[in-house]
């Protein structure tokens, strides 16, 4: 396992010598090396590990690295990793197909040492750059939490590994009880405590690898990865009663917050294949009106309330 708080650079080469090479010149970087010796290789390894950096060999047998970087820019989880190419004789016209391709550099062998460090370290400074960007794109400014186009980002991933390898994947949906008359009775200053205050119950009673989100509104949502339908629901229960828990004051008045929740999973539908991201939302949210038409305060799932 990869310690996350490092840079990865992955190397592609068909040469142990260049691998070995690289891997001296870059020894004090404090970057995390991956390596392998074909384009099949990197691409496995790019596809698993998700790195920061390539450095691709062009001239390689079998599949050479054009080819390779040709493939990578086509799935939408790799197109954005930066590449530099590395090679003995890259003439012009190459050199403007990669450019074209989205090549951010290239080093010719045999390398300077000075200069393919500053190479590397300038495309990890602006992929760590971008990378912060993106991620502050994904946060809902009020609550702290995931937003909602994070949300049908990662529902998007995680029904394609459900369709690939079978893995389980639930979703709630949450919706503040009477929000509008909180608001209206309260002000909207207030209406902001409640919402960042439930946003943190919510983080905080849920696991690590789930994710929490604002839906928009008084509305979350959380994806919850392999989990059944029935333990979806038990966590939904668990939640609804953290969030009826939590105590608000206003002045000296005690006002009483509570929420409704909608739990879909993708096992209640037998066919894998026809679940979708919103095939679970439509579901998830048909529950969440149960569970409000019920008398809120409560779970529903699958058009029963709890």
């Amino acid at each position: 396992m990869l310690d996350s708080t490092l840079q990865t650079v992955l190397i592609v080469d068909d040469s142990p010598d260049i691998h070995r090479l690289i891997s001296a010149r870059l020894s004090a970087e404090g970057v995390a090396l991956l390596h392998a010796h074909d384009a099949v290789e990197g691409l496995a390894i790019a596809r698993e590990q998700l790195p920061d950096l390539i450095l691709l060999d062009l001239e390689m047998p079998g599949t050479d690295g054009m080819t390779l970087f040709s493939q990578l820019k086509e799935e939408s989880a790799l197109d954005a990793i930066p590449v530099i190419f590395l090679t003995g004789t890259l003439d012009v016209t190459t050199k403007v197909q990669a450019f074209e391709l989205g090549a951010v550099d290239y080093v010719t062998k045999p390398f300077d040492a000075i200069e393919l460090k500053a190479r590397v370290r300038a495309a990890l400074r602006t992929k760590r750059y971008q990378d912060l960007l993106a991620t502050k794109a994904r946060i809902d400014a009020l609550t702290g939490l995931w937003n909602r186009g994070y949300l049908t980002d990662q529902l998007a991933v995680e029904v394609s590994a459900l369709i690939r390898h079978g893995s389980p994947v639930a979703l709630i949906m949450v919706d503040i009880d009477h929000f509008k008359r909180i608001n209206d009775t309260h002000g909207h200053p207030f209406g902001d405590i409640v919402l960042q205050r439930v946003a943190q119950v919510l983080g905080q009673a849920t696991r690590d690898n789930d994710v929490v989100c604002r839906y928009g509104g008084e509305e979350f949502a959380i994806i919850l990865r392999d989990t059944s339908s029935v333990g979806a629901v038990s966590i939904a229960q668990r939640l609804c009663h953290a969030v009826a828990a939590i105590t608000f004051r206003q002045g000296r008045e005690t006002v009483q917050v509570t929420a409704s929740f909608g739990v879909a999973g993708s096992d209640q539908c037998d066919d894998h294949d026809a679940v979708s991201a919103d095939t679970l939302l439509e579901a998830a949210d048909m529950a969440l009106y149960a569970a409000k038409s019920a008398g809120r305060n409560r779970v529903g799932w699958k058009h029963e309330t709890r």
